[in-house]
């Protein structure tokens, strides 16, 4: 039996076949697990559909702005609808205006703040709120953070501090979930070739920079996350809540 044969999980993130999002999906896929996906504007839904189309073409797809409540709502009554139960959900969704990721931090205006913690941070809580009723026979709950969150990387800027947002959030949301089965974790991935990396200044500089200086000389892989992803949603980590889990080929732990 493969390790989440019989799980039910919904994905948030998908934006194209480069996306972390994806790599996990597909893993979770493999190991058993039946899933939704939610796309974010008419602009990605072609791709997403293409995707989720290669597990079946009975696979929910459903928009979703997780800014919007209602949004928020109509998803998990569909999720709900369809499943009965939820057992997984990965967030893996980020935005900055790009304005914040040039130049210096200092110039952060409030609403470029606001909008990146609304949709980078706050809006796992709301997920996590809508997916719980439904986690009845426990949950995994899995968040993609980066290093950002607690060291300094250059341009990284508003997104580094919406980041650490979310870790803390992960840790609060643990605390109130535990009692139902419910874990939560983030997994903090090396820089990869994403859609969403590519707004970032000097991406090319900061792959090469992990290379040369990460303990396995190298970067890490897309299948490399899904093992994580896999590995979390399933029961082998049932004693792991509240966790960031480092898959950066080491990079994490040098000081020089």
């Amino acid at each position: 039996m493969s390790l989440l044969t019989g799980k039910f999980g919904i994905v948030f993130g998908v934006a194209n076949k480069r996306s972390i999002a994806w790599a996990i999906a597909q893993a979770w896929h493999k190991a058993g697990a039946q899933l939704a996906f939610t796309y974010q504007g008419e602009r990605l839904k072609e791709n997403v559909e293409e995707l989720a189309g290669t597990f079946g073409g009975d696979t929910l797809l459903m928009p979703c702005d997780v800014t919007k409540d209602d949004d928020i709502a109509r998803v998990f009554a569909e999720v709900g609808q369809k499943f009965g139960k939820l057992h997984l959900l990965l967030h893996s969704v980020a935005f900055a205006p790009r304005e914040a990721l040039e130049g210096e931090f200092l110039d952060t205006s409030r609403e470029a703040f606001r909008i990146a913690h609304d949709v980078s941070a706050y809006s796992l809580i709301a997920l996590a709120r809508g997916a719980a009723p439904l986690m009845t026979e426990s949950g995994s709950i899995v968040a993609m953070t980066y290093y950002g969150a607690e060291k300094v990387v250059p341009h990284y800027n508003v997104m580094g501090v919406a980041k650490a947002a979310l870790e803390a959030s992960t840790r609060y949301l643990a605390y109130d979930l535990g009692p139902k089965k419910i874990r939560v974790n983030c997994i903090s991935a090396g820089p990869m070739n994403t859609l969403a990396a590519r707004g970032i200044a000097g991406f090319t500089d900061m792959l090469k920079h992990y290379e040369a200086h990460a303990p396995l000389k190298r970067n890490v892989l897309p299948d490399e996350l899904g093992a994580t992803g896999t590995f979390l949603a399933s029961d082998g980590a049932a004693a792991i809540t509240g966790q960031v889990i480092y898959v950066d080929c080491g990079y994490q732990i040098m000081g020089m």
